[in-house]
Parts: C-alpha cells; sequence; structure tokens
C-alpha cells in the first residue's frame, strides 16, 4: 500500500482553498517558519526547505528586480533562474545527510500507506521548492 503526495501553500490552507480531502498529514518544508506556521501544519521538518544562504540570495535578487519594476511574482520566479536555484536545491536533497534522511524517513511514512501535503509559504504562481520535493519524493517511492 503507498500513500498520496500532494502539494499546497499555507495560505491556500488558511482560507480553504487548497485542493486537499482533509486526510493527508500536513509537513511543512520551511527553513525557518513563522509562529503562526506551526498553527497549520502537523509538524515541520525544515531539513527539507532550501538552504538558508540559498533562499538569502534568491530572497535579495527579487528584491533587486522589483526595485527594478517587475511584480513580485515575476521577480520571484526571475530570481529563481538567476540563483540556479533548482539545481542548488536539488543538490541539497542530494547531498545533505539531514534531508536525505528527512526524505529516506517521509519516503517510508508514504510506502507504509500515510498521505502527506508539503506546504511552505509560496504561492502557485511562484516556483517553489516543494514541488522539486515531490519530484524527488516520488521519485524515491519508484525506485523503492
Amino acid at each position: 500500500m503507498s500513500g498520496a503526495v500532494s502539494e499546497a501553500y499555507v495560505a491556500a490552507i488558511q482560507h480553504d482553498l487548497a485542493d486537499l480531502d482533509g486526510a493527508e498529514t500536513l509537513v511543512g518544508v520551511v527553513r525557518e517558519p513563522a509562529g503562526w506556521f506551526h498553527a497549520t501544519v502537523d509538524e515541520n521538518q525544515p531539513e527539507l526547505g532550501p538552504p538558508t544562504d540559498l533562499l538569502a540570495e534568491t530572497k535579495q535578487r527579487a528584491e533587486d528586480l522589483q526595485m527594478q519594476g517587475l511584480c513580485e511574482e515575476g521577480a520571484h520566479n526571475a530570481a529563481w533562474d538567476e540563483t540556479d536555484f533548482e539545481s542548488r536545491y536539488l543538490a541539497h536533497l542530494d547531498d545533505d545527510e539531514d534531508a536525505q534522511r528527512a526524505l529516506e524517513e517521509l519516503a517510508a511514512r508514504v510506502a507504509d500507506g500515510e498521505d502527506v501535503a508539503l506546504v511552505c509559504f509560496e504561492g502557485d504562481r511562484k516556483r517553489c521548492h516543494r514541488t522539486l520535493l515531490r519530484g524527488r519524493l516520488l521519485d524515491r517511492l519508484e525506485t523503492a
């Protein structure tokens, strides 16, 4: 038996806009969550969040791009590309021992039938690490 893996952003959950059935374990994947984030999710796995330096670099670049006139979503997505966010985040998942352990444990839970929803802050129009994480988790489940 295998569970399902979905994803959502916290504001969508808070406002009942997320496409979830309510049976999922809400797994936060945020490196440094605000206190209120914990009230929405069942647990948080900061090891599966992007590394602090990557987050800071991407945020700074997005702010710079907004100052140049890009909208928030456009600046975020452009900064994602300019900082090589995708490959650096995937390398983090592959190389960081804590991330590897957390990913293995989560994969085992899903393989045992638990449904999980990966949760972070970014809305649907912004590129987000939870989509990459979901792909990596599904890959592990296929090879297990």
